[in-house]
C-alpha cells in the first residue's frame, strides 16, 4: 500500500467534458469502461477505487479514491477521504484562532467606529488653560481701566427737551461729579450708575456754559473711589490716553489713543443763537474714540491720572456724502487744570469765574488777529473803562496777534487763550496799531461766568 501511495504520480486537475448520448465523451478515443470491469483491483466503472482503510490510534478510517485516465490505466489524481487527527487538531486550533481574530477585529473595528462617532460628537480644540489671575501692568489699557472704571459713572438725564445720557467721574468722597454743562444743562431728573450697576439720584450743584464744566452730587453712596487728578501742563504730543464713557449709552466703554495736539483752540454749543451757550476751550486733542455719551467722561494718562474732560468731537462735514456719525478719531477734551479750577469754584460758590481783559472784540473781523471793535455792546466803549485792558493801555481798534508769544488768528483763540488762564495772571500781548507792532502787558480781571 505504501508503495502504491509513493509511486503515484503527482496530482492533476481535470475538468470533464459533458457526455454525449451514447455515452462517449466528445472528444475521446473511446468508450468509457463498462460497468464491472475490473478496474485497479476490479472495481465497478465510475465508482472510486478504495485503496486501503488505516484505523491507527492517530488517524481516523482513511479512504483514498483514484480516478482514472479515460483513456488508460494511470491515474490521474487521488482524493483523500480521510483526516488525519492530529492534523485535525490543528486544522481546529487554526480554525479556532481565525475566528477569534475576525471576532476581535470585528468588535475592534465596532469598538473604533463608536469612538470616532462619539469623539466627532464631543470636538474640542486646542486651547490654553486659564490663567491665574495676575492683574496687568497699572501703565497698560488694562490696568489704567481697572485702576478708573470705579470712579468712573454714566448719567441718565431727563428734561423738557428729552432724555440722554451721559458720563462723568467722581472726585470727592462728599460724592462730587464732574461732568459736561451741556449733558445736563436741560436736567430735571438726573440719575447716576455706577460701575457696580448701583444707581441713584443726583442734584446739581452748578454749572458754566463758557467751560461746559458741571458739578452734581450723589448722597448716601459708601466706597466712592473718586480719580486723581493728574496736570495738563505736563501733557505732551505723542502721550498716550485712555478714555472711559458710555457712548450711545454703553457703560464703562474703554478707548485708547494718544495726545493728537495740544492747545487747539475749540468752540462749541451755542443753541440759543444768542452765543450764551458758546464754550471756549484750549483743548487736548485726542485720536481715542470718543462718541455721543462719552460727554463728561475722562481722559486719563499711563498713571490713571485725569488730565482732561472728554467734550467734543469733529465729525465729517455736513455736505460730504460721506459723513458718518460717531467719532473720526477727531476727539477734544478740556485740560484737567481748567476743569480742577472750575470744580472748585462750582462747588464753593455755585457758579464760575472768567478771567477777561475788559474788552469788546469785533467777531465780523476777517484779518489776521483778533481786532478790538470801535463800540461795545448797547453803545458802551469798546474798551471797559478802568479794566484790566484800559490800563494796559489797549485802544479801539487794535488788533490783537499773539498772547504770551503764541500766534492769534481770530476773536474766537483769544478768548480760548485768555480763558486757559485764572483772574490775576499776567498775559504779555503783541498788538498791531496803526501799522506798528507793540507790546502790552495786562493783568486778567474777573467776570461771573454764567
Amino acid at each position: 500500500m505504501a508503495d502504491r501511495q509513493q509511486t503515484d504520480p503527482a496530482p492533476q486537475w481535470w475538468s470533464r467534458p459533458e457526455g454525449t448520448a451514447d455515452g462517449r465523451r466528445e472528444g475521446l478515443p473511446g468508450p468509457r469502461p463498462e460497468a464491472g470491469d475490473p478496474v485497479a483491483g476490479g472495481s465497478p466503472a465510475g465508482e472510486p477505487h478504495v485503496l486501503a482503510e488505516d484505523a491507527s490510534p492517530d488517524r481516523e478510517a482513511t479512504a483514498r479514491a483514484v480516478r482514472y485516465d479515460p483513456w488508460g490505466e494511470q491515474p490521474l489524481h487521488v482524493v483523500d477521504r480521510g483526516r488525519d487527527r492530529r492534523g485535525f487538531r490543528l486544522w481546529q486550533v487554526a480554525a479556532l484562532s481565525a475566528g477569534t481574530a475576525l471576532l476581535a477585529g470585528g468588535i475592534g473595528g465596532y469598538l473604533g467606529v463608536l469612538a470616532e462617532r462619539q469623539s466627532s460628537t464631543r470636538l474640542e480644540l486646542p486651547q490654553s488653560a486659564v490663567a491665574a489671575d495676575r492683574g496687568r501692568a497699572p501703565e497698560s489699557v488694562a490696568g489704567i481701566a481697572a485702576t478708573a472704571l470705579p470712579g468712573v459713572v454714566t448719567l441718565h438725564v431727563r428734561g423738557e427737551k428729552g432724555s440722554g445720557t451721559g458720563t462723568g467721574f467722581v472726585l470727592d468722597q462728599q460724592g462730587h461729579i464732574l461732568t459736561n454743562n451741556h449733558v445736563v444743562a436741560d436736567a430735571r431728573e438726573i440719575a447716576v450708575t455706577f460701575s457696580t450697576g448701583e444707581s441713584v439720584t443726583a442734584q446739581l450743584v452748578g454749572r458754566d456754559s463758557g467751560y461746559d464744566l458741571a458739578v452734581v452730587k450723589v448722597s448716601g453712596v459708601r466706597g466712592l473711589r473718586p480719580l486723581s487728578l493728574g496736570n495738563s501742563e505736563n501733557v505732551k504730543v505723542g502721550d498716550p490716553v485712555v478714555a472711559i464713557g458710555a457712548p450711545f449709552d454703553l457703560s464703562n466703554t474703554v478707548t485708547a489713543g494718544i495726545i493728537s495736539a495740544t492747545g487747539r483752540p475749540v468752540t462749541a454749543g451755542g443753541d440759543k443763537g444768542d452765543g450764551s451757550d458758546i464754550s471756549y476751550v484750549d483743548a487736548l486733542q485726542t485720536d481715542a474714540p470718543i462718541n455721543p455719551g462719552n460727554s463728561g467722561g475722562p481722559l486719563l494718562d499711563a498713571k490713571a491720572h485725569v488730565v482732561g474732560i472728554n467734550s467734543a468731537i469733529r465729525g465729517a462735514d455736513k455736505d460730504d456724502p460721506t459723513r458718518q456719525g460717531g467719532s473720526i478719531g477727531l476727539g477734544f477734551a478740556i485740560p484737567i487744570n481748567q476743569g480742577k479750577r472750575v470744580a472748585e469754584e462750582l462747588i464753593r460758590t455755585g457758579r464760575a469765574t472768567h478771567p477777561v481783559i475788559g474788552v469788546t472784540l469785533d467777531m465780523d473781523y476777517t484779518g489776521d488777529g483778533a481786532r478790538v471793535g470801535d463800540k461795545g455792546e448797547d453803545g458802551k466803549p469798546a474798551v471797559t473803562a478802568g479794566g484790566p485792558g484800559a490800563r494796559a493801555g489797549i485802544k479801539p481798534g487794535d488788533v490783537i496777534t499773539k498772547v504770551d508769544g503764541q500766534r492769534v488768528r481770530g476773536g474766537d483763540e483769544l478768548i480760548i487763550k485768555i480763558r486757559a488762564h485764572r483772574p490775576g495772571d499776567p498775559l504779555t500781548l503783541t498788538v498791531l496799531r496803526e501799522g506798528r507792532e507793540r507790546t502790552l502787558e495786562v493783568v486778567l480781571g474777573s467776570a461771573n461766568g454764567s
